[in-house]
């Protein structure tokens, strides 16, 4: 049995996933079996212009389902790309979603699916206390997931994150009914990842497994699931931003970025707390902001997981196992792969600082990092981030 074949599997954690090179081809299967007959396919305008969602739409018209492709999509989405996609939904009388793409994608098209049957606005669902009550479940469109990215892991999330525009905040959209029926994780589709995308989406995997595994709270399985999934990334995610073209280093990295948005049910911490603000002020990619800001939140932790450390550095087989070890692996796999030294390449200067401080100490990423986070010390980050000083 080749390689190949091997990375193949139908899965159930947490949903449903249909993995393995060639599985695409099981899109139109995918949507019978959620009873959806006129899929919207939710995707960014880069994607729609390529042959592989020209070649999903195709299949699913062949196999007699009415398809249509909507694309309003931005990098860091906004409430506008939601209501977009809700009202081209209720004109095509829809019943389902297929969201494909990237985490953008991928979190409007689980908006889409939520909002088409509310009538309150999407802030009223945003991840606090119990609002995600005040959702009208029966109105929820099934949705059929498929990731093109090995980074957010979003297909097997139960959350959107939307930017607010009027405050320029990262909001969280939440209902345990927003995860995906129906997951088809195909590393085909990852094949053409430039170089540069490839090592940013990794990343922020790697972000979401690496806080999950030192978030303090009680999670036995997530801490297990993220680490083998940086057990992969060690493994693949220089392979895969080296060989493009690689199935094998495209497929472990795909299931390590499913594994890391599973993970983090245990909590994320100051990675994001940083993160968001700049991609909704600043518009910054959020895996590259996460992989530029980790070595900075690694050495602020540090007191926290120098234990948590030494144990992934064994498990990761690293020379002298240690929270050092743990640290120059993460520095020289940003070298390998071309991620900025320091906030400043972004766009970040120190002038965004006090503002970017004042909205990551509201971050709901906040209570799972294992120092407690003030706006003090997020402002020292900050400046450590931006300076390029590392400890």
């Amino acid at each position: 049995m080749s390689e190949t074949m091997e990375l193949n599997g139908n899965w159930n954690y947490p949903t449903a996933i249909r993995f393995g090179a060639g599985r695409i081809r099981e899109l139109p299967d995918a949507c019978r079996e959620l009873g959806v007959a006129r899929p919207l396919l939710v995707t960014d305008p880069g994607l729609a212009a390529l042959p592989m969602i020209a070649a999903a739409v195709a299949r699913c018209r062949d196999a007699g389902l009415g398809c249509e492709v909507f694309s309003e999509v931005q990098g860091n989405p906004v409430v506008a790309n939601v209501d977009a996609g809700v009202a081209a939904f209720r004109a095509g009388g829809h019943d389902g979603v297929i969201a494909f793409g990237g985490g953008s994608a991928l979190d409007v098209g689980k908006a889409v699916a939520l909002m088409v049957g509310q009538t309150r606005p999407i802030w009223d669902f945003e991840d606090r206390e119990d609002w995600y009550t005040r959702v009208n479940v029966e109105g929820m469109a099934p949705v059929v997931a498929v990731p093109t990215t090995a980074g957010t892991g979003s297909e097997v999330g139960r959350a959107a994150v939307i930017t607010d525009e009027r405050d320029h905040t990262k909001k969280i959209i939440f209902h345990p009914r927003m995860l995906p029926s129906l997951v088809i994780a195909d590393p085909e589709l990852t094949l053409g990842l430039p170089a540069g995308i490839t090592a940013a989406v990794g990343m922020d995997a790697l972000a979401h497994n690496l806080e999950a595994f030192c978030s303090p709270f009680y999670h036995p399985i997530a801490q297990g699931v993220a680490l083998e999934a940086m057990r992969l990334i060690r493994e693949w995610l220089p392979t895969a931003c080296r060989q493009g073209d690689n199935i094998t280093a495209r497929a472990h990295m795909l299931a390590a970025a499913t594994m890391g948005a599973a993970a983090f049910q245990k909590g994320l911490g100051a990675m994001h707390a940083l993160s968001h603000p700049c991609g909704a002020v600043l518009d910054t990619h959020h895996g590259l902001t996460n992989a530029v800001v980790m070595p900075y939140v690694l050495v602020f932790n540090r007191p926290a997981i120098e234990e948590k450390m030494t144990a992934l550095a064994r498990y990761l087989d690293l020379p002298a196992p240690s929270f050092k070890a743990v640290l120059e692996w993460v520095l020289d796999l940003r070298k390998e792969i071309g991620i900025p030294q320091d906030l400043a390449a972004l766009g970040v200067t120190e002038a965004h600082i006090a503002q970017l401080a004042s909205m990551a100490v509201v971050d709901p990423s906040v209570g799972g990092n294992p120092v407690r986070l003030t706006k003090a010390n997020l402002t020292t980050l900050f400046r450590d981030a931006v300076r390029g000083h590392i400890g």
